[in-house]
């Protein structure tokens, strides 16, 4: 069911959705919440017992405070990307989504991903629960997409399965693991370098996508510290390459003195 105009202006007994600020939704039996992108000053939102699927449409609810989506088809922690950009959410209640199957792991990765919450499914969370998930907790670096039922390059679903594609063998089977499928072993990656070949070059790249990506959901003091950390990284690495540089010519010097004081006592 697509929540519409109509029912949200019922609900909330409100003459035009801008001024909604508290919507309750429970148990509507809701699949579509597109509507959410004409609500941007939405604070209080009450979702729970329907069937959404997605987040995509919250990620526009600046002024989001408390949100609860208990007991609906939430199957993968990625969708935690479309509510990082809300940066007032300190009350969240996610519990009884397909993607809490893992209660502990889930907690810190929830955690990790939105620190600024107060509140996760009814419980504080505490500064010593905030340090475990910055530790402990998975990172989610990317949106989640559409699961495509064949291969670009005309592979049935099936063989698609086996394809490492472009990643790692670790990097393969940890997504592997995470949609229950089953691990693939390592004959299934004979072109791939080995991990001192090429580890460091992928790390590297992905670290420089992950950064990126963040960039875009930083505010201007998020942003300015960013740039005093990069600015004194790119001082560290100037002084470090100038005494490279300085200890290189030294080095120079001193081969080139040594040479010549060789071929003045052959003279």
């Amino acid at each position: 069911m697509k929540l519409t105009r109509k029912l949200v202006l019922a609900r909330a007994k409100a003459s035009d959705l801008e001024s909604v600020k508290k919507l309750n939704c429970w148990g509507c039996n809701l699949t579509d919440i597109s509507i959410f992108t004409e609500i941007p000053n939405i604070e209080v939102l009450t979702l729970s017992a329907n069937q959404i699927a997605s987040l995509e449409h919250l990620s526009s609810c600046q002024h989001l405070c408390e949100l609860y989506l208990r007991r609906n088809s939430i199957s993968s922690l990625c969708e935690l990307q479309h509510l990082k950009p809300l940066r007032r959410l300190r009350v969240l209640w996610l519990a009884e989504n397909p993607c809490c199957s893992n209660p502990q792991q889930y907690r810190l990765t929830v955690i990790r991903n939105l620190p600024g919450l107060h509140k996760l499914d009814n419980q504080v969370v505490t500064e010593e629960e905030l340090a475990q998930a910055l530790r402990e907790g998975e990172e989610l670096v990317s949106l989640p997409g559409p699961t495509p039922t064949s291969s670009t390059n005309g592979l049935t679903e099936a063989d698609s399965e086996n394809d490492p594609l472009d990643y790692s063998m670790e990097e393969t089977n940890m997504i592997r693991a995470q949609l229950g499928l089953k691990l693939l072993s390592r004959d299934k990656f004979p072109s791939l370098p080995s991990p001192r070949e090429a580890g460091d070059a992928h790390k590297k790249s992905h670290t420089l996508e992950a950064v990126l990506l963040l960039l875009k959901d930083l505010d201007v003091d998020e942003l300015r510290m960013v740039q005093s950390a990069t600015d004194s990284k790119l001082r560290s690495c100037r002084r470090l390459r100038e005494q490279q540089n300085t200890a290189h010519t030294h080095q120079q010097n001193t081969a080139d003195t040594h040479q010549q004081n060789t071929a003045d006592i052959c003279s």
